[in-house]
């Protein structure tokens, strides 16, 4: 298991080498403590999650506010997705900056996303099973979502009209939630 940098601090690319695949299939660990833990990279995980999305189907980008920000271990597990994290720890040097990463169920990639960052995916194939850990449960009240094509932002996902659940139609502006979050 190896852990990768990446342009924000604290988002980590883990990749696993061991992935066992015969004529019966694929077995591989998504969660081992131990192995984690010899990455510096320890947690207790209090929710797992699961979606499965069709092609062009964008979820995000999505944030929980304090004291319920999450710390999210996110992998696909059958599928291709565009994952997207976006810094919104005023304290932090990325501040508003974001990070792409491809995500497939053929390289197992997995992705370790700090606490206040959003977070949003495009599934590039249908029936993309996406999973996801969080450190702590949702908490509606605190849920933010951002819209997905803000102008300040600036995110290429390669699509102009993906599928939109309700919420994130109404997400907010960028500079909404700086207004938001101004105290």
């Amino acid at each position: 298991m190896e852990k990768k940098k990446t342009s924000i601090k604290d988002l980590f690319i883990i990749e696993e080498n061991k992935i066992f695949q015969d004529d019966r299939g694929v077995f591989f660990e998504s969660w081992n403590l131990n192995k984690f833990n010899s990455l510096s990279l320890s947690e207790t995980f209090n929710q797992d999650n699961i979606s499965i999305s069709k092609k062009n189907v964008l979820r995000g980008l999505h944030l929980q506010l304090k004291p319920f920000s999450q710390l999210k271990l996110v992998q696909v597990l059958q599928g291709k997705v565009l994952d997207v994290i976006v810094d919104l720890r005023k304290e932090s040097k990325t501040f508003g900056k974001h990070e792409k990463i491809c995500l497939n169920s053929n390289d197992r990639k997995i992705l370790w996303i700090p606490e206040g960052c959003a977070h949003g995916f495009l599934s590039l194939e249908n029936n993309s099973i996406f999973s996801y850990k969080c450190n702590k449960n949702y908490n509606q009240k605190s849920e933010i979502t951002i819209n997905w094509n803000d102008p300040d932002l600036n995110i290429n996902w390669g699509i102009e009209k993906p599928f939109l659940s309700a919420k994130d139609k109404k997400g907010i502006s960028f500079d909404e939630y700086l207004k938001l979050t101004e105290k």
